[in-house]
């Protein structure tokens, strides 16, 4: 496994070498003893989830706090999506600020979020399977969220936004200057 930081240097991209001949391919999808040498220290994942959607579907941006706040490995397994980490650490350098990267399942590429960002993305092929690494269970009571078209985050979701799809609970989210935020913590994948 290949691990390079981006431009906000806690969002890890993930890349599996990938063996392929006349039968198809194998890679390893996830290495615990790999990703902590990487990173200096352990995460231990408690759940995997899937999620499957159409073109347009718009999931975002979300995050958990306190005890149940949550670091991420997500990837795609079909179709391709644009993924969206959002800074959202009161004090951290990159506050506010936010990557997108298409991962897909020909790119076979995950992307590492710790604690303190807020995530979406979007569907961008016919239909994607979304799959993802937790390492706190989902909790009602600390789930919140960023409006996805927040004009001071500017995030250009690569699709015309007549296309979206969203549920009801992601058109009511808070804009970003009222959003519950995290203070900077350099510990965030702990």
């Amino acid at each position: 496994m290949k691990y390079s930081r981006t431009q906000i240097p806690d969002i890890i991209v993930c890349e599996p070498r990938v063996f392929g001949d006349h039968r198809g391919y194998f890679m390893e999808a996830f290495k615990q003893a790999s990703l902590n040498d990487f990173l200096g220290h352990s995460i231990s994942f408690c759940q995997d989830n899937e999620a499957s959607s159409k073109k347009g579907v718009l999931r975002g941006l979300h995050y958990q706090i306190g005890e149940y706040a949550q670091t991420k490995l997500v990837r795609v397994v079909h179709g391709n999506v644009l993924d969206i980490a959002v800074d959202i650490r009161k004090g951290s350098p990159t506050f506010g600020q936010h990557i997108a990267v298409e991962l897909s399942a020909e790119n076979k590429k995950q992307l590492l979020i710790p604690k303190g960002f807020a995530h979406g993305y979007i569907t961008l092929s016919d239909t994607a399977i979304f799959s993802y690494k937790i390492d706190a269970p989902y909790s009602f009571e600390h789930e919140r969220g960023i409006a996805y078209n927040d004009a001071k985050l500017a995030i250009d979701w690569q699709l015309p936004s007549n296309e979206f799809i969203l549920s009801d609970k992601d058109t009511q989210n808070p804009h970003f200057d009222q959003a519950t935020l995290f203070d900077y913590d350099l510990n965030y994948y702990e």
